[in-house]
């Protein structure tokens, strides 16, 4: 496995084949969820005969933090990062500092956003201004990997939709996957904040997940909504929201969808999502939903 600092050295070790890589863009602090990501990016590489094989870059992106103390927060484990890309099938790690990203002379642009980035009210809503450092740094990552696929989770599936908005809008030459979310046993989804939770806050954390299991009972998206609100605040959970919006825009539903049972495309028509506070930790989560019949 080849590390990258800096720009330079990555276009060194790609430039000779260019497009002939996946990549999986990580923020670090990885766990079981993101080496899933990576082990299909590298079956992906394998499997459509990429000689770069799979890159994953370790960057804890500043512009998408809403704020600073986040930010001076987030986890930093490079050591650890490198060996679970290791085990997991990388085949080279781009691990650059901010100003290798974000260089002062020629500072990249930020995108115009899609709509799913700025009209569904919800991480928009709670974090301005965090989708327009998430373009930034992922069409940024684009042009200097220059990969044929990229995988991304589905546990922030607003930010998964936004991406796959912008790569539309822009026409950026990038096929972008899904993986499904990594759960622990326990149900609670993987993330790097789950590092942050004190033992006595796990009941309230994993409201989330029994939440979105809950809405499942449900017939129409406002009880669903109802029962995933109730669930939350009996657990102690501070809740930003819980809805159920349509998985591709993520803005409501109508009052009697014509269809809740399937898409043509395979993609969930109807997806439920979360975001609450639990023991001073901001946690998210998602699954899809249909009616119960």
């Amino acid at each position: 496995m080849i590390v990258c600092t800096t720009a330079r050295d990555l276009a060194r070790v790609l430039a000779p084949r260019g497009r002939a890589c996946s990549f999986v863009p990580t923020m670090g602090a990885l766990h079981e969820g993101h080496a899933a990501l990576v082990r299909q990016g590298a079956a992906l590489a394998k499997s459509r005969d990429l000689h770069d094989g799979c890159v994953v870059s370790i960057f804890v992106n500043p512009t998408q933090f809403t704020d600073a103390s986040d930010l001076a927060k987030y986890p930093r484990t490079l050591e650890a990062d490198l060996a679970l890309c290791l085990a997991a099938g990388a085949s080279i790690v781009y691990a650059p500092p901010a100003s290798d990203v974000y260089p002062p002379e020629a500072p990249p642009a930020v995108p115009s956003l899609p709509a799913v980035a700025t009209q569904p009210g919800l991480e928009d809503a709670f974090r301005p201004g965090h989708f327009a450092g998430v373009c930034q740094v992922v069409k940024r990552l684009f042009e200097l990997v220059n990969p044929h696929v990229a995988v991304f989770g589905e546990k922030d599936w607003q930010q998964l939709a936004v991406i796959r908005a912008m790569t539309k809008e822009l026409r950026l030459p990038v096929e972008v996957l899904s993986a499904p979310t990594v759960r622990e046993p326990s149900g609670l989804a993987m993330s790097s904040r789950n590092r942050r939770l004190q033992p006595k806050d796990l009941p309230a954390a994993l409201s989330l997940s029994q939440a979105l299991c809950d809405a499942w009972a449900e017939r129409t998206p406002a009880d669903a909504e109802r029962r995933m609100h109730h669930v939350l605040r009996e657990a102690g959970a501070i809740v930003e929201y819980a809805v159920v919006r349509d998985a591709a825009t993520l803005l409501p539903l109508p009052a009697q969808p014509a269809n809740m049972s399937g898409s043509t495309s395979g993609t969930p028509p109807a997806r439920s999502l979360i975001a609450a506070t639990v023991g001073g930790v901001r946690l998210i989560d998602n699954e899809s939903w249909r009616p119960a019949q």
